[in-house]
């Protein structure tokens, strides 16, 4: 009994499609249903949609998304380099922040899908993307399989520059408003903390120090 769990063992480690922890297994399930979210919801977003420009970053991200979903599909499913690669996410937006709160109206729950607006609609898009990367994040951390993690890894920057591109829509239209500190609270804030200069000291290891002779 004893050689054949062995066996078995063996060659259940020799097979690439099975180079996955237990823990990593649910994680990727995980990773993956919430990208089909994503990507439905993006769809069930795009019929309210009325500015163009916004169907433009909704439309680029989507395909982006896609394209990355299937990868990580790709390499999940064989343990293996997936057939694409990786890729880069470009934004079209400036990064130009306006700062400043100008009067606006109160927000409240929309009472019907009439009143669904732009603005809504880049707040669902960015909160789905900003929770993608963090669970990105905290999966590539327990992933084994050296491929599906750096697959993982790598599209961690993807989603921050999406999430950063929604905000500065958001930002150019005053749906998503940026107070600032004074000068003199900015000075204090920015200036707390100095380099290090000069050598750190050390203090000597255990793992250097000679054992003693029994």
């Amino acid at each position: 009994m004893k050689n054949d769990q062995q066996s078995f063992g063996q060659g259940h480690a020799q097979q690439p499609e099975f180079n996955h922890g237990g823990h990593e297994l649910f994680d990727l399930h995980e990773i993956l249903a919430g990208t089909i979210n994503i990507l439905d919801q993006y769809m069930i977003f795009r019929q309210f949609i009325q500015d163009p420009a916004l169907s433009d970053i909704l439309d680029r991200q989507y395909q982006f998304i896609l394209s990355q979903y299937n990868v990580t599909v790709d390499c999940f499913s064989t343990g293996q380099k997936p057939s694409e690669d990786t890729a880069t996410y470009m934004m079209k937006e400036q990064t130009q922040v306006t700062y400043g709160i100008k009067p606006s109206q109160p927000k409240k729950p929309n009472q019907s899908l009439q009143d669904v607006k732009d603005a809504g609609i880049t707040g669902h898009m960015l909160g789905l993307v900003k929770s993608h990367a963090g669970l990105l994040s905290m999966t590539a951390l327990e992933v084994t399989n050296p491929v599906v993690r750096r697959v993982l890894a790598a599209q961690i920057p993807n989603f921050i520059e999406m999430a950063y591109e929604i905000f500065l829509y958001q930002n150019k239209h005053g749906y998503y408003q940026v107070p600032q500190l004074t000068t003199q609270d900015m000075q204090a804030m920015t200036s707390t903390f100095a380099p290090m200069q000069g050598q750190v000291q050390m203090p000597p290891s255990k793992a250097n120090q000679q054992k003693p002779l029994h």
